[in-house]
């Protein structure tokens, strides 16, 4: 299902890019990602215009791209970090994207950003981390 995960910086440079799959695939799969930025930021953008005085927008940013059989999802963190899972299911929900995959990631995400010894802004270079993600996409389908 998962076939990549990754955690994109606020100035847009990747944080995390990991790929479920074929290393075939990956060129792919990181072009994808980093495309879908484009899309991350017009969604941002617009809901924060959309929003009340004192509303807070959704962090999930639902189906930023698709492409052939692959879907590209989004999720930005209040810190302007964004989330992105490209998955190859063609009947996934935005439920299940929302509770089982970002709201993990972002756990995860937090927990490493935590970390007195993670300098913000660097590469998440965690063992622990990259454990996580992993076990994420492994328990939602990934191969």
């Amino acid at each position: 299902m998962i076939v990549a995960a990754a955690v994109i910086a606020p100035n847009n440079s990747p944080l995390y890019l990991s790929t479920f799959g074929g290393d075939d695939e990956s060129a792919r799969l990181s072009t994808m990602v980093h495309c879908s930025l484009d899309a991350v930021e017009e969604k941002v953008a617009a809901g924060l215009r959309g929003t009340a005085p004192g509303d807070v927008p959704d962090a999930y940013l639902g189906l930023l791209s698709s492409e052939d059989e692959l879907k590209v999802f989004g999720y930005v963190t209040n810190t302007r970090v964004k989330l992105v899972a490209v998955v190859d299911d063609p009947i996934v929900k935005d439920d299940e994207m929302r509770a089982q995959i970002f709201r993990r990631m972002h756990a995860a995400f937090v927990d490493a950003a935590s970390n007195p010894f993670y300098q913000q802004g660097a590469p998440l270079a965690s063992p622990r981390f990259d454990a996580s993600i992993r076990t994420i996409a492994t328990s939602l389908g990934a191969s």
